[in-house]
């Protein structure tokens, strides 16, 4: 396996010494199934840049 592909993974992935385990770190679009980006500005949102789905991230209120 490459360098890239080894640091690109990681970037996509983490991985639970303890348990053992490997978690998603973005969410799953439910359209295409593909991996969402999250974006901070100008609202905060998911955003799936393969069909184009977008979820909008609501604050907490207090």
């Amino acid at each position: 396996m490459s360098k890239e592909l080894k640091l690109y993974v990681h970037r996509l992935y983490e991985y639970d010494y303890n348990t053992g385990t490997i978690k998603r770190k973005n969410k799953i679009c439910p359209r295409c199934g593909s991996f969402m980006a999250f974006h901070k500005w100008p609202v905060p949102r998911w955003h799936c840049g393969k069909c184009g789905h977008t979820e909008f991230v609501r604050e907490a209120k207090r």
